[in-house]
């Protein structure tokens, strides 16, 4: 028996709660489900806090979409969604490594053309020449019926992490 999209929603907000703060953006005529921030800050310093040897933020902002089918037409507008909100959200800095922006298709069926649009998408932005971090575009979309994650370069590891969330729920 396949699962339904709505019991894997709610085990992939399950999965990105423990790590993500979580907001419901309504407002949008666009499927999104939620979004997901995440921040880390790393930190090494010398014997006291004031004598700082190194830091290094990295930050993920995850936007997880929803529908029975996606074309190539609403997948490019949900990409386009997610870096029109996403980009004003980066804040680059010296101490800044990386921004990253996950788009997430969930889909009951997801046929070829789909899945070529989503290997294609590629998006990348550097800040100060790289010296203050970078942005990357991380999306997959995932067929429910054939359980199958394709992914885009960028985003490779959302597929064994979907396999996981399969494995969980069987």
């Amino acid at each position: 028996m396949p699962i339904t999209r709505e019991q894997f929603a709610e085990v992939l907000k399950d999965a990105y709660s423990a790590y993500y703060d979580i907001a419901d953006d309504a407002g949008t005529e666009l499927p999104l489900l939620f979004r997901a921030d995440y921040k880390d800050r790393d930190e090494h310093y010398w014997f006291v806090k004031s004598a700082t040897v190194w830091v290094n933020e990295k930050n993920e902002h995850a936007y997880v979409f929803s529908a029975p089918f996606f074309d190539a037409d609403s997948v490019k507008a949900c990409v386009d969604y997610a870096l029109a909100d996403g980009l004003p959200r980066v804040r680059p800095h010296k101490e800044h490594q990386c921004t990253n922006i996950k788009v997430v298709f969930l889909a009951d069926r997801a046929d070829d053309a789909v899945r070529r649009a989503v290997k294609k998408l590629n998006f990348t932005k550097n800040y100060k020449f790289g010296l203050w971090g970078y942005t990357n575009l991380l999306a997959g979309i995932t067929d429910l019926t054939e359980k199958k994650t394709v992914t885009n370069m960028a985003g490779h590891d959302l597929e064994p992490f979907f396999k996981k969330l399969f494995a969980v729920r069987e």
